[in-house]
């Protein structure tokens, strides 16, 4: 992970601490263009979890779910053209 660029995440501060429900969720690009995620658990039954996605699921989570924008979205995806509705 430390040549991949990190793209967006879940996390963000409530006023004392940054974890979200115990989980929080990472979306990153490679310096080749592939996207994974990285899910780290406080969980004590679950484990954390790096695992690649294409980049249509990329780009719903980085709409939806994934709030905490570190790049603006024509620098995370720079090849999709968004068209006018």
């Amino acid at each position: 992970m430390s040549t991949a660029t990190l793209i967006a995440g879940d996390d963000y501060w409530d006023g004392h601490n940054f974890e979200r429900r115990g989980r929080n969720t990472f979306l990153y690009q490679t310096p080749k263009g592939v996207y994974f995620t990285v899910t780290l658990t406080k969980w004590p039954d679950e484990q954390d979890d790096l695992t690649p996605i294409e980049q249509d699921e990329a780009i719903s989570l980085y709409e939806m779910r994934l709030t905490e924008h570190r790049l603006k979205f024509s620098d995370a995806f720079p090849n999709v053209v968004v068209e006018e509705a």
